[in-house]
């Protein structure tokens, strides 16, 4: 009696694993991130001489994951309403390249620093440079929407071309500018407590939290749900589609620039030839694994910060197992076809 017991335990237990697997995303990429925790933490190892000194090494390796894709992953809270709306980004990375060389201009204290010629200084110099680069990001998001709901472009081709004329025109007016970064700008990210700079992740944490209360308690994250479902139906139930597209966008360009600042302030220089290259793959990914749709009209907040969490943690898997580097984006490649494989509620 007793074992058939534990079997019918056994059955239900797999019949709701199972459920909630195939029905709710987020739970399914907990699962595979919490898998994937393990696998590293065995892959670190335990030959150390103290428990202590395992687990700080144990913590060393996690915030340095976390702080090393604050700035995608900021970038990958955006990428999920674009999605969510039926769209798609490709530029994220040439925007992001376009804002630091905006910012850093302005920033620069040497002879070609635009502020410091007119003789701005010190704090005002880092929060105009914010202000007009945060402002620039938008401008740059809401030009896409606007080829996309005006020009009746659709997000791949206006994404692809923007992608292309962003990192074109920043590379051509940037060529030989070594700009000088104030260090109080560099205080941004690289202000420490205790031992460990931990402010790109709290960043990314409040970016987050504050995007999953738009998603979850806003009518502008609803009007985005409904249009990636239905744009037809949205239109007909009063929605302006066209604007709620274009704020979309918008909003991703601000979330660029906030990846910018971040990276600028990091390591005071940005090489704006491959600045943000791979971004938009490494969003999409976290985004689709963390359970957004690609046809439009699902996604969650707290699935991308998991699906990025797992991305981030598989690149440091295969570094630690001395995967080389090319064979790496084939294993990313191969988590985004398998989580777009098991979106089976499509």
């Amino acid at each position: 009696m007793e074992r058939n017991s534990n079997d019918k335990n056994k059955n239900r237990f797999l019949h709701w694993f199972l459920h909630k697997w195939s029905t709710e995303p987020i739970f399914s990429t907990a699962v595979a991130l919490f898998i994937m925790i393990i696998l590293q933490t065995l892959t670190l190892g335990f030959s150390y001489d103290s428990f202590g000194a395992w687990f700080y090494s144990w913590i060393n390796n996690w915030i340095n994951i976390l702080r090393n894709n604050a700035g995608v992953g900021i970038i990958a809270l955006g990428m999920t309403f674009v999605i969510m709306s039926g769209g798609i980004d490709l530029s994220v990375g040439s925007t992001l390249a376009s804002v630091g060389a905006v910012m850093m201009v302005l920033l620069d204290s040497g002879p070609n620093g635009i502020l410091c010629n007119m003789g701005i200084t010190g704090v005002s110099v880092i929060i105009i440079a914010i202000i007009i680069g945060t402002g620039f990001g938008i401008l740059l998001g809401n030009l896409i929407g606007l080829l996309i709901t005006k020009g009746r472009i659709p997000p791949f081709i206006a994404t692809l071309g923007t992608m292309k004329i962003y990192r074109s025109v920043t590379q051509h007016f940037m060529q030989g500018f070594l700009p000088r970064v104030p260090r109080e700008f560099l205080q941004i990210s690289g202000f420490k407590m205790g031992k460990y700079m931990l402010m790109p992740i709290i960043y990314w944490l409040i970016i987050a939290a504050v995007l999953y209360f738009i998603s979850k308690r806003t009518t502008f994250g609803r009007q985005v749900i409904a249009i990636g479902s239905n744009e037809c139906s949205a239109k007909l139930s009063g929605v302006n589609v066209n604007r709620v597209k274009r704020r979309v966008y918008a909003l991703m360009g601000l979330l660029v620039a906030f990846s910018a600042i971040i990276q600028v302030s990091r390591i005071g220089s940005m090489d704006f030839a491959n600045a943000g290259s791979g971004y938009e793959m490494d969003a999409i990914a976290a985004a689709v694994v963390g359970g957004t749709s690609m046809s439009g009209g699902r996604g969650a907040i707290i699935g991308t910060v998991f699906g990025m969490l797992i991305i981030a943690v598989m690149n440091n898997l295969l570094n630690l197992l001395g995967v080389p580097p090319f064979l790496r984006e084939a294993f990313k490649g191969l988590i985004l076809v398998a989580a777009v494989l098991l979106q089976k509620k499509d």
